[in-house]
C-alpha cells in the first residue's frame, strides 16, 4: 500500500481517484508546522500540497519513502526543487488546470472593457442614472490581437471566432499550420498593436516577454484599442499604458496581474476610471481548483505505480556512470541552446542536435533534454529537463539527434541546429581543458567564446573601421566591452563579431548600432 499525506484542504472531489485507489491509503491534514511534518513524513510514499505548505530540504531528508511531491496548481515556489532533485523525489504540477478559468476570465475582463460594465454599476448604485456616458462597442468584427498562442491564448482565440472577431496570433512557436487550424491570421508583435482594436496577452514572463507592449507599441496603435492582461504583470508597461490612455490612444484596460502584488495603494491603476482592475483570480473557479487536483492525482498515481507521467518540474534521477558522463556537459548545452534560441527568428520547426566524439557512444538523452529546454525557455515559462521535450512535440518541433564517433578538431562536439520555415542556424560548443565552456562555431563562422554574461552578436560586412565605429559607439554610451572576438571566411565578405559587455545594452543604443554604415543585423544576448 502506498500512503499519501494531502495538504491545505484539497477536496475530496479533487483527489477521489487516490481514495478509489485500491493500493493508496490517503491521510488529510492541515495546517502542520515543519516540525511536525518532520515527524511523520517518513511513513509517506507522496505528498499533495497546494501554496500554503512549505516543503523543505529538512522535510524531504526525513522522508526516505517520499517519491513524489505534487502541487495542486501551477507555481511551485513552496516546494525546494533542488532538494527533492537531489533525492530524486519527482515533483509534479497541473499546468493545465486552469486554461478554462483564465480563458474565461479574459473574455469577462474583454467584455467589461468593452461596456464599462464596472464603472456602469458603481455609478447606479451610488444613485445616478447615467446612460450617455457608457457608450461601448461591440467585440463583433472587431480585430483582436492575442500575444502568445499557448493553451489559454487558443482557447481565447477559438472565444474570439465564435463572437465573429478577427483575431490575430503572435507566438514565436505557431506555425502557418496551426494559426491556418485555429482560424487565426499570423501576425508580428507591432503588427498586432497596429492593427487591432483589442489586445489580450498570455505569454509568460521571460527577459524576452517583458514590457513587450511598451511605448513603441502603444505609439503604433490605433485610437481607441482596449488592453486585457490576465497572464502576468510585467508583460505590459504599467506607466506606459496609463500614459497612452491619458493622451487617448488607448480607450480602456482591465487588468488582472500586476508588476507588484498587491500594488501599491498609491497604483496609477487603481484611481483612473478607464481601467477595470481584479485582485488575480485567472484560477480562482471551483472547477479550477478541482481540475488541478484531480490532474496531480492521476500524476500522483502514475508515479507510485511506475508508470509514464508528464507535468513534471525537475529532473528524475539518472544513472549515476551516464551522470557522472554527461554532467560537465549539461550547462554547456543549455547554454547552446539559449543562444541559438535568442539569435533565430520564426517559429521553430526543427532542433537538430548532433553529438561528435566521445559522447556519441553514450545515452545522451539527459543533455538534450538540457539543450531543448535552453531553446524553449527563451519564449516558453516553466520549461524544464523533464517536459522540455513534452513541450517541444506539443508545438509540433521536431528534435531530430544525429551521433558521429569521429571529431575533427574536438575530443568532443555538441553542435545545434535551428530551422524555422525560412532560416537556419547552428551554433556548436566543446569543454576545453583548463578553459571550460566554449562556443567554437557560429553559422559557417570559427570563434572562441565564453558562453556567460551580456553578449552582442553583429553581423556586418568586413571592412576597415568597423570594430573601431562599434567601440566608439558603445564607449561614449557607458557600455564597457570586456572581450571581442570576429569571426568570417574571406577578406571582404559576410562576418560576425561578438562582444561581451559588462551589463545590458541599452535599447537605444541597440538601434544607434544598426544604423552604422556595412552593419546587417544586431542581437542582444544573456547567457
Amino acid at each position: 500500500m502506498y500512503k499519501v499525506l494531502v495538504m491545505d484542504g484539497i477536496s475530496d472531489l479533487g483527489i477521489q481517484l487516490l481514495n478509489d485507489a485500491a493500493d493508496v491509503t490517503v491521510d488529510k491534514k492541515a495546517g502542520l508546522s515543519e516540525d511536525e511534518l518532520v515527524a511523520i513524513i517518513a511513513d509517506y510514499d507522496a505528498m499533495m500540497v497546494r501554496s500554503q505548505t512549505k516543503v523543505t530540504e529538512r522535510i524531504m531528508a526525513a522522508a526516505p519513502k517520499l517519491k513524489v511531491v505534487g502541487r495542486a496548481g501551477v507555481g511551485v515556489d513552496n516546494i525546494n526543487l533542488e532538494a527533492a532533485t537531489q533525492r530524486g523525489i519527482v515533483v509534479i504540477n497541473a499546468p493545465d488546470g486552469n486554461t478554462i478559468a483564465t480563458c474565461e476570465l479574459t473574455f469577462a475582463m474583454m467584455m467589461a472593457v468593452a461596456r464599462s460594465i464596472p464603472q456602469a454599476y458603481k455609478k447606479t448604485v451610488e444613485g445616478e442614472w447615467d446612460r450617455k456616458t457608457f457608450v461601448g462597442v461591440e467585440l463583433r468584427n472587431k480585430v483582436l490581437g492575442i500575444l502568445g498562442m499557448g493553451r489559454i491564448g487558443s482557447e481565447v482565440a477559438r472565444r474570439a471566432k465564435v463572437f465573429g472577431m478577427e483575431v490575430i496570433g503572435y507566438d514565436p512557436f505557431l506555425t502557418e499550420e496551426r494559426a491556418e487550424k485555429l482560424g487565426v491570421k499570423l501576425g508580428t508583435v507591432n503588427e498586432i498593436a497596429a492593427q487591432a482594436d483589442f489586445i489580450t496577452v498570455h505569454t509568460p514572463l521571460t527577459n524576452e516577454t517583458r514590457h513587450i507592449i511598451a511605448r513603441p507599441q502603444f505609439e503604433l496603435m490605433r485610437k481607441g484599442v482596449r488592453i486585457i492582461n490576465c497572464a502576468r504583470g510585467g508583460i505590459i508597461d504599467e506607466l506606459a499604458l496609463v500614459e497612452a490612455i491619458e493622451s487617448g490612444i488607448v480607450a480602456g484596460a482591465a487588468f488582472d496581474v500586476y508588476e507588484q502584488e498587491p500594488p501599491q495603494a498609491n497604483h496609477p491603476f487603481l484611481n483612473n476610471p478607464k481601467i477595470i482592475v481584479t485582485p488575480h483570480l485567472g484560477a480562482s473557479t471551483v472547477e479550477a481548483q478541482e481540475n488541478v487536483a484531480i490532474d496531480v492525482s492521476e500524476e500522483v498515481l502514475h508515479i507510485l505505480r511506475d508508470e509514464p507521467f508528464k507535468n513534471a518540474v525537475n529532473m528524475p534521477p539518472v544513472p549515476a556512470t551516464v551522470l557522472n558522463q554527461l554532467q560537465p556537459y549539461f550547462s554547456l548545452g543549455e547554454k547552446l541552446g539559449q543562444f541559438i534560441g535568442q539569435t533565430t527568428e520564426g517559429a521553430v520547426k526543427e532542433i537538430v542536435v548532433s553529438y561528435a566524439g566521445d559522447l556519441a557512444d553514450v545515452d545522451t538523452t539527459p543533455l538534450t533534454r538540457y539543450i531543448v529546454r535552453g531553446i524553449l525557455s527563451n519564449q516558453l515559462e516553466g520549461v524544464n529537463i523533464v517536459n522540455a521535450m513534452h513541450l517541444a512535440k506539443s508545438r509540433g518541433v521536431n528534435v531530430v539527434i544525429q551521433k558521429s564517433a569521429a571529431s575533427k578538431t574536438f575530443t568532443n562536439l555538441l553542435s545545434v541546429t535551428l530551422k524555422t520555415k525560412n532560416e537556419e542556424h547552428i551554433v556548436a560548443g566543446t569543454l576545453l581543458s583548463g578553459y571550460g565552456e566554449r562556443i567554437v562555431q557560429i553559422d559557417q563562422y570559427p570563434v572562441d567564446i565564453a558562453p556567460n554574461g551580456n553578449l552582442l552578436l553583429i553581423s556586418h560586412n568586413d571592412k576597415p573601421g568597423i570594430i573601431g565605429r562599434v567601440g566608439t559607439l558603445l564607449g561614449s554610451n557607458d557600455v564597457n566591452i570586456a572581450t571581442m572576438q570576429v569571426g568570417r571566411k574571406v577578406i571582404g565578405g559576410s562576418a560576425i563579431m561578438v562582444l561581451t559587455t559588462d551589463k545590458q545594452t541599452p535599447k537605444e543604443v541597440l538601434g544607434q548600432l544598426v544604423q552604422l554604415p556595412d552593419l546587417t543585423h544586431v542581437s542582444e544576448l544573456s547567457l
